[in-house]
């Protein structure tokens, strides 16, 4: 099979939309989520998505075929919250490398099954590594500046048992996304590089900031050219952002990322900005024509979408991007 790194130098290759967008219509309940496994868990379940991998998996293939069909090059396993610090707050630690390796399985099933079909156009598989629930670099008690809620051993621990769990079940990249605090991801590329050297292998890595706000900074305040410079010691895929704006606010940041970076650019943003109910309204059409900027200016080698986002968005997206050459990749590893 082609390797990622070669095909990303002839197209842009397209990651899916949002898996919680879509599980929210299965309307899950919380006994779907417990299933017959976890009917007595002490404590609440509803809302631990990536739980549904182990009681609901058929959901979570389907997902993942309907991206494959909309036209995605590269399905995320679901494992956003995939870490013994996330799961903490379900009391289901103990639980993460069974979560990661199911999850890593499902996406890798599907994945084959389109292989299989179009040998020419091969699916990866990104193990979704999210940001966790805890901030490594700012306090979260305003009184007390000095505070820490976790450290970066803690995180670096969490995220190499998460990596160990995505590569066992089959992930072919890992995918650092979401990142508001670049301490975190570099607990976690920490962690990979560890894996790497134990295993003795080679992973492609993919990193994805987020922009918080109108600043133009991620949530521990740094600007895009401060984030990539941060993680530039790595070796990498891409570097990317994702979620938090939509596809027209993150233009001027990844011009930066395309500017600056030796390595392929990736963008996969919401759809829209939420509104008043927390809904994302933005069309397909309307997402499709603002990331017709992105590919006219040649700023990105991955293109996706976060949250909002659903395999028709993916489908506008895939139509608009194959008619465009991707950014050129100056990167010596690629």
């Amino acid at each position: 099979m082609k390797k990622i790194q070669d095909i990303l130098k002839e197209r842009i290759l397209v990651l899916d939309g949002a898996m919680g967008t879509m599980l929210q219509r299965y309307k899950f309940t919380e006994e779907d989520f417990r299933g017959d496994r976890f009917k007595d868990w002490e404590y609440p379940l509803q809302g631990n998505n990536d739980l549904l991998s182990l009681t609901q998996p058929k959901a979570i293939a389907d997902v993942h075929r309907k991206y494959f069909e909309a036209g995605a090059d590269i399905v995320e396993t679901n494992t956003f919250s995939g870490t013994t610090i996330a799961m903490a707050d379900y009391h289901m630690e103990d639980l993460v490398y069974e979560l990661n390796y199911e999850s890593a399985r499902i996406a890798r099933m599907v994945a084959d099954e389109f292989t299989q079909k179009e040998p020419n156009k091969p699916r990866f598989v990104a193990g979704s590594m999210g940001p966790t629930n805890k901030t490594a670099s700012m306090s979260p008690d305003v009184n007390d500046p000095g505070f820490r809620a976790i450290s970066f051993e803690e995180l670096r621990v969490a995220y190499k048992q998460q990596a160990e769990a995505l590569l066992d079940g089959g992930a072919d990249l890992l995918l650092i996304e979401t990142i508001f605090d670049t301490l975190n991801a570099k607990a976690a590329l920490f962690a990979i590089e560890e894996v790497k050297e134990e295993r003795n292998i080679e992973v492609p890595v993919m990193v994805s900031g987020t922009i918080t706000d109108a600043s133009g900074r991620t949530l521990s305040g740094q600007t895009a050219e401060a984030f990539l410079i941060s993680i530039s010691h790595i070796p990498i895929l891409s570097v990317g952002f994702n979620c938090a704006l939509g596809a027209s606010q993150l233009v001027p940041h990844l011009e930066v990322l395309a500017t600056k970076s030796e390595h392929a650019v990736s963008a996969h943003p919401n759809a829209g900005l939420p509104n008043a109910f927390g809904e994302y309204d933005e069309t397909p059409e309307q997402m499709a024509a603002q990331i017709k900027e992105y590919v006219e200016k040649g700023l990105v080698n991955i293109v996706g979408g976060c949250c909002g986002t659903t395999p028709e968005h993916i489908t506008a997206i895939a139509n608009l991007v194959k008619d465009y050459s991707p950014r050129p990749i100056l990167a010596e590893e690629l």
